[in-house]
């Protein structure tokens, strides 16, 4: 089949919705299928186009699979909310002149989001080739801004819900990562929608020694690292690792590494300040994060209260496979807290609340054989449960029967 894809992020792009992306498309490729991919220049690490891909609106290239056409992003910081919503918008213009005037002619478009914007693109490109329209939701927004307080006028709430309701009831099918997720899209839009969760790469993301050239690098040799490592946003409530760290100051061997960036960094370093123990560190190259990840004792995993419901961070998944144990900071009975307590791999405690989570990390590290025994038992369910070819075969399925529906 001919597959069309929109999405944010490609590789060599880091996002992490660019690595699930990827990973789906090459997957789908390697089954025979020829697809052409619409997505962004390289923009996530630094919120600017990278070196090597300006000078351009728009870039293509070609695979073995089909084709990429990389369009601008429009980047700014992730702070200015009003800049952001008229980059996206720039992008989802763009998007929408490639995908409807696309001569690849394809039996089905699929579409990530956020940004939900990019729904509005994919149902006309879709209308358009009078092919089905596919919908995968990695985070439920307006919901995820609302909790967050990164948007709160009335006004563009309403507006953002108008928007979201819209696109989910043109998509043919929404897929989402989890149970949760789905009971909320489900209370809003009558389309069918079907969970896949994301995945993690086990022949990448494999154990190995703690004792490595990251640490080297950054004087972590020898300590007991308490690790939180990906985006520091508003989602994330990084700041409980820094009152943590204040009160685990008596275990002088451990240190607390928030390693990565965004929005929300410089309250990290606010909070942190005057920690010996603290450890800011930034970004590593995407090639590097099995290694960063390794280098962990513990990692801990803090979304603040009510996200957990809309969003599953696919670095959950990446931290089982490397068998290191988790601490879920987030709401009761979702999806990651749920996934840490089955896999046996970890402890789910509240969000929001630095005392639960030190007295996690206090039983954690000073127990090291029980907490190297949840790193295995994390490792063994990734191994059963959430591989990259199994994804593909059921989003492969799931064209297959809204292709042959449509006659």
């Amino acid at each position: 089949m001919k597959i069309q894809v929109l999405c944010p992020h490609f590789a060599p792009d880091s996002a992490p919705t660019g690595e699930f992306m990827t990973a789906i498309v090459e997957h789908l490729g390697a089954m025979g299928h020829e697809l052409h991919v619409i997505t962004a220049l390289p923009w996530y690490r630094e919120h600017a186009v990278e070196e090597g891909w300006g000078g351009r609106l728009v870039r293509t290239e070609r695979t073995s699979w089909g084709r990429v056409t990389r369009l601008h992003p429009f980047p700014t910081d992730k702070t200015n909310i009003a800049a952001r919503g008229v980059a996206f918008a720039g992008f989802t213009a763009m998007g929408l002149i490639a995908s409807v005037v696309d001569r690849f002619d394809p039996d089905v478009v699929f579409a990530m989001s956020p940004p939900l914007s990019l729904g509005v693109a994919s149902w006309a490109a879709a209308a358009r080739h009078r092919t089905p329209f596919v919908f995968n939701i990695q985070d439920v927004f307006p919901d995820v801004a609302i909790e967050t307080g990164t948007i709160s006028s009335p006004r563009v709430i309403d507006a953002t819900k108008r928007l979201e309701k819209f696109v989910y009831d043109r998509a043919d099918v929404v897929t989402v990562l989890s149970a949760e997720m789905q009971r909320n899209v489900d209370g809003k839009t009558e389309t069918e929608t079907e969970i896949i969760p994301n995945f993690v790469d086990t022949d990448v993301f494999v154990p190995q020694p703690r004792e490595n050239a990251y640490r080297r690098e950054f004087g972590l040799e020898g300590k007991r690292v308490v690790m939180y490592c990906g985006n520091v946003g508003f989602s994330q409530s990084i700041e409980l690792l820094a009152d943590a760290a204040r009160d685990l100051r008596d275990l002088e061997d451990v240190v607390f590494v928030v390693n990565g960036g965004g929005s929300a960094i410089a309250e990290v370093e606010r909070r942190s300040e005057g920690l010996d123990n603290f450890r800011i560190i930034p970004y590593q190259p995407v090639e590097r994060v099995p290694e960063v990840l390794a280098a962990a004792d513990i990692h801990v995993i803090p979304l603040r209260k009510g996200l957990a419901w809309s969003s599953v961070p696919s670095k959950l998944y990446k931290i089982l496979a490397v068998q290191r144990p988790v601490i879920a900071s987030v709401d009761e009975g979702t999806e990651v807290g749920n996934v840490v307590v089955e896999a046996g791999a970890g402890h789910a405690v509240p969000p929001d609340n630095a005392a639960p989570l030190v007295e996690s990390l206090r039983t954690l590290l000073g127990d090291p054989e029980s907490a190297e025994a949840m790193g295995v038992a994390g490792r063994a369910w990734v191994e059963q449960w959430v591989g990259p070819q199994r994804a593909a075969e059921r989003y492969e399925a799931l064209f297959a029967r809204l292709i042959e529906s449509r006659g």
